[in-house]
């Protein structure tokens, strides 16, 4: 066993797998020790029956605990070696009601929520840290506030780890757009075919600004090659069938899957060990 610790922070029950699945996997084969955070317990996902949060029989607190058990066995099927539930109610989208109540994620003090993470990463000591960028990657209040607290809590520490943010690259989300417009398309079908009609999604955006969710090729600075543990990956977000059961990734074969989802990628964003340019190992400098 190393004496290397890989610890991040994700907003929701699911997140752990679809940007770092593949990572957390990857690492536990190679012995490094892994830990991951879960900020909230994700009430605002989809009930049992489908049903949306602003649906009237929508249970939130249900919903909780079937993601706690689906997390659970994601968690297993990663080889994560601790989980830590910080407990926040979700906050869901950006200008959702439930981004007022005093329990959710959002609404809740950063300094309060960065001394908590502060514990645990002084408990553990990690060498890398991974969370999401300042707008969350897609503009989620949650993801946002998971970005504010870690650095937060990064500013209590006595030493200075390597943070890392998740991202995609340009050349990449090009390809994964088409996918999700064609995926959008068809659920406008499925749902034209049943009388419902929907107002389309706009964009992602931030105060009203649009996020642009792909990052420049030139500024990636870390690109793992999870190719031989995607199908571990596959199982960790197939263990969130309440969630994305229906998602575009679980159509996939096992091999489209591979060939799709066999490199993570993600931005350094503190640089303690002077790296220069793209590494291929989340511990480059440390081993």
């Amino acid at each position: 066993m190393s004496d290397l610790t890989f610890l991040a922070v994700h907003a929701h029950p699911d997140d752990e797998a679809t940007s770092t699945g593949g990572v957390y996997r990857l690492l536990a084969d190679q012995g490094v020790r892994t830990v991951l955070v879960t900020c909230t317990n994700g009430e605002c996902g989809d009930d049992p029956d489908g049903a949306k949060p602003d649906a009237d029989h929508h249970d939130g607190d249900l919903v909780a605990a079937v993601r706690a058990k689906e997390l659970d066995r994601a968690v297993e099927v990663l080889g994560i070696d601790r989980l830590v539930r910080l407990g926040y109610r979700d906050s869901g989208m950006m200008g959702w009601p439930q981004n007022d109540d005093p329990e959710c994620f959002w609404a809740t003090s950063v300094d309060e929520a960065a001394s908590r993470l502060a514990g645990v990463l002084l408990q553990e000591r990690p060498q890398v840290v991974m969370t999401y960028n300042e707008f969350g990657f897609y503009g989620h209040p949650d993801h946002i506030q998971a970005n504010r607290v870690t650095r937060a809590a990064l500013k209590l520490l006595d030493y200075e780890p390597t943070l890392y943010y998740n991202a995609i690259p340009n050349s990449v989300m090009a390809i994964m757009r088409a996918r999700w417009e064609e995926e959008d398309r068809r659920r406008a079908e499925e749902d034209a075919a049943k009388g419902i009609v929907r107002e389309p999604e706009g964009p992602p955006s931030v105060d009203g600004e649009p996020i642009d969710m792909g990052t420049a090729d030139e500024l990636i600075g870390a690109a793992i090659d999870v190719t031989s543990v995607t199908d571990a990956k596959y199982d960790a977000l197939a263990a969130h069938a309440s969630q994305i059961g229906d998602s575009f990734w679980l159509k996939m074969t096992r091999d489209e899957f591979r060939a799709a989802m066999g490199t993570e990628w993600f931005v350094r964003v503190t640089n303690p060990r002077g790296l220069e340019g793209r590494v291929t190992d989340l511990f480059a400098g440390y081993r």
